[in-house]
């Protein structure tokens, strides 16, 4: 893994060429091809996975075959089925990529190896996952109080250029409601 990449993951972070190499020893590179489904759910979770490039959906598919969306990633995100990643079982999500991807995978093992080695990482970690309880939290609250024009509008500051590289069906998954409602939701926004 370049020293280039290293930097971009963990910005802000001052790191000695030997932590940087230890750091790139931890990840592998993986160019992943638009419609490729990365982790299945039923299989054990050993990954988490760093977006350089691209764009990735996690979603869930109930016991009818309806698809809920979760999760998008796209540059400087990180995504995996985070449960059974940190639970070391089986995960229930699937992750799709939307777009060609350059993803830098970690394991769990890895992981934890950094802790012990690079110190400051587990604080970089602990901070990375703080973030995303509280945006995930931020997420279900929305989903109960707010209408679906306002989680709607929500979307489009959380992922302000998303819209051209996924599927209407997709961004509607994720927001709960039908594409047809999405369709009116635009169009409505469109005219006020």
């Amino acid at each position: 893994m370049e020293e280039v990449i290293v930097s971009e993951i963990f910005k802000n972070i001052t790191l000695s060429s030997v932590e940087i190499s230890k750091i790139s020893s931890g990840f592998t590179k993986l160019e992943i091809k638009k419609g490729v489904i990365i982790m299945k759910a039923n299989e054990f979770v050993l990954h988490q996975y760093f977006v350089s490039k691209g764009c990735l959906r996690a979603f869930f598919v109930n016991q009818q075959g309806k698809e809920h969306t979760v999760q998008f990633a796209v540059k400087d995100w990180w995504i995996s089925d985070y449960t059974a990643f940190f639970s070391s079982s089986k995960g229930i999500l699937q992750i799709e990529c939307l777009q060609d991807a350059t993803l830098y995978k970690l394991s769990r093992e890895n992981m934890e190896r950094f802790y012990v080695e690079i110190p400051k990482l587990e604080s970089f970690f602990r901070k990375k996952m703080e973030k995303a309880f509280a945006g995930f939290q931020k997420r279900i609250l929305g989903n109960l109080a707010l209408s679906a024009k306002e989680r709607y509008v929500t979307f489009t500051h959380t992922y302000p250029s998303i819209e051209q590289n996924v599927k209407n069906y997709h961004i509607a998954s994720y927001l709960g409601i039908t594409t047809e409602s999405l369709s009116r939701i635009r169009k409505e926004i469109a005219t006020s």
